[in-house]
């Protein structure tokens, strides 16, 4: 067996051939998709943690957080977990955004180019997941 038959058995040639079959590239922004809900689901489970106590927020919390989880466990049916995965980064875009409106926090000028780097990265992640799938 040459080295191209085996690319084809392996579970990563049989998963790109799958995703060919289900639109290729196109499926892929469903999983960035996926990815920004999971990463603001999470950020909004921890928020509720820390701004309440009680038995009723923490089922709420946990189950916003295990919604998020869920998201993310779907979103790799349409990418690859070496894309995707780096995307949830975005969270810290959103636990700064959050920390700001709801908890009053300072957004300093180094938190606001952090946020730009983060932006950039999972752009350039996307896009170039995107041709790569």
């Amino acid at each position: 067996m040459d080295v191209k038959e085996r690319e084809k058995k392996t579970p990563e040639a049989a998963a790109e051939k799958e995703n060919a079959k289900k639109g290729g590239n196109s499926q892929l922004w469903i999983g960035v998709l996926l990815m920004v809900v999971c990463a603001a689901c999470l950020c909004a489970g921890q928020l509720i943690w820390n701004l309440y106590d009680g038995l009723l927020p923490m089922t709420l919390g946990f189950l916003v957080y295990v919604g998020g989880a869920g998201a993310m466990l779907y979103a790799y049916h349409f990418g690859s977990v070496s894309l995707l995965q780096p995307l949830n980064s975005i969270s810290y875009i959103f636990s700064t955004i959050l920390g700001a409106v709801v908890l009053k926090e300072s957004v300093t000028p180094l938190k606001v180019v952090a946020v730009v780097v983060i932006l950039v990265g999972v752009y350039i992640l996307a896009a170039g997941g995107k041709k790569e799938e």
